[in-house]
């Protein structure tokens, strides 16, 4: 299963660009023989206040300025007409809802999931753009991992690259593709029966978002503004307890750290936090290396930034690659 649940088509381009906070990032890939190859990556920083991400309020407050960035980008990856579009978590719900019995048709099972959306969406639902793919399958039924954002935020997104000559068709968050990238490389444990537990934290500068899959089941997800009261710390042990108290968790066979060096997070920081981390959950802390699932070439050097950056947009363009799985 794979968990991103994109806002557009599915169909996988061999560019990507990602809009964050304080960077605009791109990278572009080739198969060689069965294996994907990184041919570009590109970093251009933008200040802090441009893109504020939101689920319901204007995200790009600085068009020119964001424009500008995404145009450098793409033009070091060689003016890519389509491409992903990697936006931050903050713009969507993500809801994991379940269903007894799930109609045959898909048309009636849109209308059911978009019935039970309505009651907690924080619009109306006819300004939304929703989209939901399979999650984890139990005796109580199944499950559904359910994406809904506000359609015109969407849309300033996919302007973005519309403004430079670029077509956006995925437009998927930033969460999902660093997941999609662990299981593209092999790296979630316990595919098979009985899976076993592991936690993504990814730690954005404007928000940290917590993951925890049931080997390739999206199982919890919850995203919160970095700027609310509590440490990260805290967060995460409050995630462990509601895991073992009320979704059956016998511990994380692995716990997994993304975002911290993506926007210049020195190492000693880095450390702190992995540190932290490790003493909340007594489990060892890993981050996540991109090149399990693409080559780069001698002339790339793949510092922690780099490779923080590079992860999701990996993640996107190898949607449904991963071992066992398929695109959303």
């Amino acid at each position: 299963m794979n968990p991103a649940v994109s806002f557009r088509d599915a169909s996988g381009p061999l560019a990507a660009v990602e809009i964050a906070a304080t960077r605009v990032s791109g990278a572009s890939i080739e198969w060689r023989g069965g294996q994907a190859a990184l041919v570009a990556h590109a970093v251009e920083p933008i200040p802090y206040g441009p893109v504020v991400a939101s689920l319901a309020a204007e995200n790009i407050l600085d068009r020119t300025t964001v424009v500008a960035a995404v145009d450098q980008v793409l033009q070091r990856l060689g003016r890519p007409r389509r491409i992903a579009l990697v936006v931050p978590d903050p713009v969507a719900k993500v809801s994991l809802i379940k269903f007894e019995r799930v109609p045959a048709k898909t048309e009636d099972l849109d209308e059911l999931v978009r019935w039970q959306v309505r009651k907690t969406a924080p619009f109306p639902i006819e300004e939304a753009q929703l989209s939901y793919v399979a999650g984890q399958k139990t005796l109580e039924g199944q499950e559904f991992i359910v994406t809904l954002a506000r359609r015109h935020v969407i849309e300033e997104y996919e302007q973005l690259a519309a403004a430079v000559g670029a077509h956006a068709g995925v437009v998927d968050l930033a969460t999902f593709n660093i997941i999609n990238a662990v299981l593209a490389g092999g790296g979630a444990p316990g595919g098979a029966p009985p899976a076993t537990d592991w936690l993504l934290v990814n730690a954005a500068p404007d928000y940290v978002t917590l993951a925890i899959l049931r080997g390739s089941d999206l199982i919890f997800f919850r995203n919160r503004a970095a700027d609310t009261e509590g440490t990260l710390a805290d967060v995460v042990h409050q995630t462990a307890m509601y895991y073992e108290d009320r979704l059956n968790g016998s511990g994380f066979a692995r716990v997994m750290l993304a975002g911290a060096a993506a926007d210049g997070g020195h190492a000693d920081e880095i450390d702190m936090v992995r540190r932290s981390l490790e003493e909340r959950l007594t489990t060892k802390v890993d981050t996540i290396d991109p090149r399990s699932t693409v080559t780069l070439t001698d002339r790339i050097a793949a510092g922690p930034a780099f490779l923080d950056s590079l992860t999701p947009l990996v993640g996107v363009l190898l949607r449904g690659h991963e071992p066992g799985g398929r695109a959303a």
